[in-house]
Order: structure tokens, then sequence, then C-alpha cells
């Protein structure tokens, strides 16, 4: 025992001390060109893996410990930087373009073979073959990756590393209890194109792979043009619930109103590009390239491209070019090969920052980012390309898109989070049909935005309602409070987009029990005459910020229950949409779906569907895909 507390009385003052003499050192990273702030540089303590990453203003924090003697500053395009500390606590520094590394990287991303270490260049030149975490930014620098550990298969020979997010259903809330429900919009649909594949690979989708709100607003209802100056229109339908007779649909749409096509004003798009091994199949990297071909030739003479692609490092293929040169553009792309590691956070950084170098006041600007969703060399922490292109985001009014591509190696949670983050959309693609969707059908909707932090809060009256639960939008909901602030931010809207929801409601004269908090003992919950005599079911809330404004606008509409129609005489959107959303909560293997099958949803969906559109008539055969598979699998 004394021989321990010798040792410890010995370590203590060197740990303490180790402890105490850690070092913060801070700065700014400009260009020695023109003295402008560059944000995403890689600042390292040399032979350590403690290091930051600058932000958007170019400024950077790192705690190092004592003995360190060099920072080194690093970013693709950019001459690697070597500063002496000598006991400094703030570093300014002043960074080059270096355009031989520049075309080194651009060559390792058309043709992966050529320059291997420029592949991962930003782990091998600081670290060598020490696969280790960096310190304090979250980013994982695997700087020895090889070809062969960084490629991923496409799930055939069962390397599946596919990630989704855990969807827990909305319950019922009780509404003397939880009188209002606030979420943001969503108008993403990648989800069901993607259980489509799993479909049409006569699989079933995983559970949390399937995000109900996504599946209703894939399709178009035929929602009724804005009026006036109101950029929205609001279609409300109230009936029985298909699956349970004894509760009732609330159907809620909105149509954004569409843009005169005549006057788009012009657009600065870059095109981000996974090029890494993981994007060697059919239905990825070559699928990719036939996708932004299609977009490009939906652009104007005023709109301008430009393309960046990553792999084990990130490089400008294509310098901003005029849309209407399209042999240019399409000879970039049909240089792009795959192969290496995934430089996810240095291809996102470098392509803001052409997005930036090329802004178009008052013009659509936009990244584009297309990828497997994989990130696993660099800034690949989600957090840490949130907090990056939500600063963007604020700042240059810089949107996101994003496209998914592929199996087996597919990142849904992160790309989802990440679209979020940007303002933006976002779009799996799982074949040419839906590509031609959403490039060449949808264009306009899917690129220009015209609300943005757009939310609905319902306040539902209880003497008609007893409890409610809104299907889908689970990772949207917002805090009650959040509905009325305008510095939380929220889903935008498209030109000519909708937006569709449901809530399933409990009536308030059901016999039927609903969870609650026991009695309170310092406030009392009531009803009032006012609220008995109306006859509303629910007042909407709806409020957006117009593009170029940070003040939002509020709209109102009331539902009354004497709203309510038969099942059999409500619109085809109601019953369309019902019959997606029962789909979406059978392949979720809902609570809440009670006895219903794949017949009924079958049954309401041919008795709703328009004949002349494709996409609802596929529809119908993935649900009687999904009944088969669903039927071998229970034998």
């Amino acid at each position: 025992m004394k021989r321990f507390l010798l040792i410890l009385l010995v370590l203590l003052p060197s740990f303490l001390f180790s402890q105490i003499t850690d070092i913060t050192i801070s700065g700014k990273v400009t260009s020695k060109a023109d003295g402008i702030a560059i944000p995403g540089v890689l600042v390292v303590a040399k032979g350590t893996t403690y290091g930051s990453y600058t932000d958007i203003g170019g400024n950077y924090s790192i705690v190092i410990p004592p003995e360190s003697k060099v920072l080194v500053f690093s970013l693709p395009g950019l001459k690697t930087h070597e500063e002496e500390i000598k006991n400094r606590t703030h570093i300014n520094v002043a960074m080059e373009s270096d355009n031989k590394k520049i075309e080194e990287i651009v060559t390792t991303g058309l043709n992966i073979q050529k320059e291997e270490k420029y592949c991962n260049y930003a782990g091998d030149e600081l670290f060598g073959s020490d696969r280790s975490i960096l310190k304090g930014s979250g980013a994982n620098l695997d700087g020895g990756i090889s070809f062969s550990e960084a490629y991923y298969d496409d799930g055939d020979n069962g390397n599946n590393t596919e990630e989704y997010s855990n969807i827990t259903e909305n319950e019922y809330k009780n509404v003397f209890e939880n009188p209002v429900s606030t979420f943001s919009i969503d108008v993403d649909n990648a989800s069901y194109s993607n259980v489509r594949r799993f479909l049409n690979n006569n699989q079933m989708p995983p559970n949390d792979a399937v995000r109900i709100e996504e599946m209703i607003n894939y399709f178009d209802y035929d929602y009724k043009e804005p009026k006036g100056e109101t950029p929205f229109s609001f279609v409300t339908e109230i009936s029985d619930a298909p699956w349970n007779i004894e509760h009732k649909l609330i159907h809620i749409g909105i149509q954004g109103k569409k843009i005169d096509y005549e006057d788009l004003k012009p657009s600065n798009l870059v095109f981000l590009v996974d090029v890494s091994g993981s994007m060697s199949s059919a239905n990825k990297l070559p699928l990719l390239v036939k996708s932004l071909k299609m977009l490009v030739r939906g652009l104007s003479k005023k709109d301008h491209v430009s393309l960046v692609v990553y792999a084990g490092a990130a490089g400008v293929v294509l310098e901003s070019t005029s849309a209407s040169d399209t042999t240019t553009i399409f000879e970039a792309l049909d240089r792009l090969k795959s192969g290496g590691s995934t430089a996810g956070g240095a291809g996102v950084t470098l392509a803001y920052n052409i997005c930036q170098k090329n802004l178009i006041q008052d013009g659509n600007n936009r990244v584009i980012l297309a990828t497997d969703g994989d990130f696993n060399v660099g800034t690949s922490s989600t957090g840490a390309l949130v907090d990056l292109i939500t600063e963007y985001r604020q700042k240059y009014d810089i949107y996101l898109t994003i496209c998914g591509f592929g199996m087996g190696n597919y990142k849904d949670d992160k790309m989802e989070e990440i679209s979020n983050a940007g303002n933006g959309n976002y779009f799996y693609i799982d074949n040419e049909a839906e590509a031609e969707k959403v490039f060449v059908k949808d264009l306009r909707a899917n690129m220009f935005t015209i609300a943005k932090d757009v939310k609905i809060q319902i306040e539902f009256n209880p003497a008609e309602v007893k409890a409610y639960r809104l299907i889908g939008y689970e990772n949207r909901i917002l805090a009650k409070e959040d509905f009325d602030n305008d510095k939380k931010d929220a889903g935008e809207l498209g030109a000519g987009h909708t937006v569709t929801a449901i809530y399933e409601i409990i009536p308030a004269n059901s016999d039927e029990e609903v969870q609650k908090v026991g009695d309170l003992k310092y406030q009392q919950t009531g009803i009032t005459n006012e609220a008995k005599k109306s006859g509303e079911i629910m007042t909407l809330k709806f409020r957006y910020k117009p593009i170029h404004s940070e003040k939002s606008i509020l709209i109102e509409e009331v539902v009354k229950a004497s709203d309510y129609k038969d099942l059999s005489k409500t619109s085809d959107a109601y019953k369309f949409s019902a019959a997606v959303a029962s789909f979406g909560m059978l392949l979720r293997e809902s609570k809440f779906i009670e006895n219903y099958s794949y017949d009924d949803v079958l049954e309401l969906a041919k008795s709703s569907y328009n004949k002349d559109d494709q996409y609802q008539e596929e529809f119908i055969q993935l649900v009687e895909r999904a009944k088969t598979l669903a039927a071998m699998k229970s034998e």
C-alpha cells in the first residue's frame, strides 16, 4: 500500500503538470493572393493527432501538447504550410495556391491508379500510416487506407454497410395535455425510391428505411394552384381511417406557387461527385453521370456549372462553365472513374468554396452532392459537416441537393441530416427513370426554392378530438415554442412543390382509453363554451419566410367537423395518400395498422389512382410485390 501511494505521489504532479501546460493556439488563415479567409483548412500539430479545422471565417483554435514545435496547415489546391510555434499562442497564416497539386489530385479522381500517394495525402503527409482519430475535430484520418480496404461491394457477398437512423413511430397525444402539434415540412422523397429498390430486388426493406411522410410526398396529388399574392394554397379533408373506422384521418395538402419559367434567375451549380472505390458499380457512378447529363440538358445559357470530385482527396475537374457548353461539361463527366477512399469532408469544403467564388447575387447558388453516402476519410463526422454546411447556408444562401446512389454502402441517415442542414432536398436515384423524374420532370421544383423555414402547427379542439397522432415526420417534430421562433431552422419548399401531411385522430366521443398523466395538483383543464360551440376540429397555422427575408409570415386555416365526408366520397388524393400511408405502416410493421392487409391497400389504391400517372401505377405493382414477399416470409 505504501509503495502504491509513493508511485501515485510521483506520477500525480507530472499528470497535473501535463494537463495544465497544454497550449491553446488560435489564429486566422487567409489567401496570400487576396487576403480572403479560407474555411476548411486542416490545422495539425506536426507529429501528433491533435488538430482542428478553420471555420467559415478562416478562424481556428487548437489545443496542443507543450512539446509541439510546428503547426501544419493543409487544404486541397493549396501549398501545405508549416509554421514554427516559438512560444506563440496566436498565429495567422497566409496560404498560396498550388496548381501542380490540384492537377495531381484531379488526375487521382479521374484515374486512381496514377497518383496513389495523393489519394490520401492529408493522412500520409502528416501521419504516415498511423490510423488515428484527429483529436478535437471529429475527423477520421485513415491515412494509410489501401484501395482494396476502401472498396465496398454492393451487398452481393454479404458485405452490407447500409445505415438507417432508428425511427420510433409517433404515439397518440392526449389533446388536454398536448393540444398543439408542431413540425417542420419535409418534401424529400428518397425513402420511397429506396424502398422501391429493395422490393425490386425481392427484399423487404428494413423498418427504419421506411419514412412514411417521404413515401406520401413522392406523389403528385393535383392540388389547386394558389391565387393572388399568397404563394400557397391549402386543401383539407376529413373522413374515416381506412384501417380503423372508429378513427378519422385529416388530410392536409399544401401547394406551392409555380414560378415564371420565362424569368428564371441564373443558377450557379457545383456538382460534387463521389468517385471513391465504393462508387464503381453500374448503379452508382455510371448512373450518376447519366443523371447529371439530364440535368445539364435542362439548364439555360444563363446558368453555370462547376465539377468537383473527391476520392482520397478532392479536386476541381471543371471550373465554372456555361451550361450551354454541353460538350465540355459532358467530356468532363465522361472522364470520371472510381477508386480510392472517401474524403467527403474535403470535397464538401472545396465545393462550397467554388460555389462561393462564383456566387451569383440573388441567383440560385447550389451544391449538388452525388454519392452513396459514405464518408470515411477527412471530415467524416456528420456533426462537423453539418456545422460547415450550416455556416455557408446562413452567410451566403448556398443551398444543397443530395442525390444518393447504389446499394450495400448507402448511408441514408447521414445524407438526410446533411441535406436538412443545407436548406436542401434529398433524393435516392435507383434507376434512369427516377433520374428523369428528379432532373427533368421535377427540375425546377427541385432547384428553385420559394420559401424557407416552413413550419406547421395544429391546435386541436378538445371538444371534438380526444387524441391525435401525426403519421410520419418523426424526425421533423418541433417544440411548440419553435413555431414562433424565427431563429429556428425548418424545411424548404420549392417552386410548385406540394406537401402532404396526415393526422389520425380519435374523436372526443370515443370510449377508447388514451394514456394520460394523472390529475394535476395546481392546474385545471377544461373546455371553453366557445370551443364547444365552434364546431371546429382544429386550427392550422402555417409559417414561412420568403427567400431573402429573415422575418416569417403566418397563414391560418380552420377545419370544421361539418367538413367530414364518407370515405367513398372523398377525393382521389385523400384515398391514394391514405393507401400510401397504410402501405408504409405495413412495411414498418406498425402497431397502428390493425388488421389492414396488402389486399386492402390494393383495393383502396386501385379505386383512386390516376391511370395516366406512371408513378401511381407503379405503386400498385410495388404493393403486389410486397404482398408476395410478405407471404413468402411468413411461410
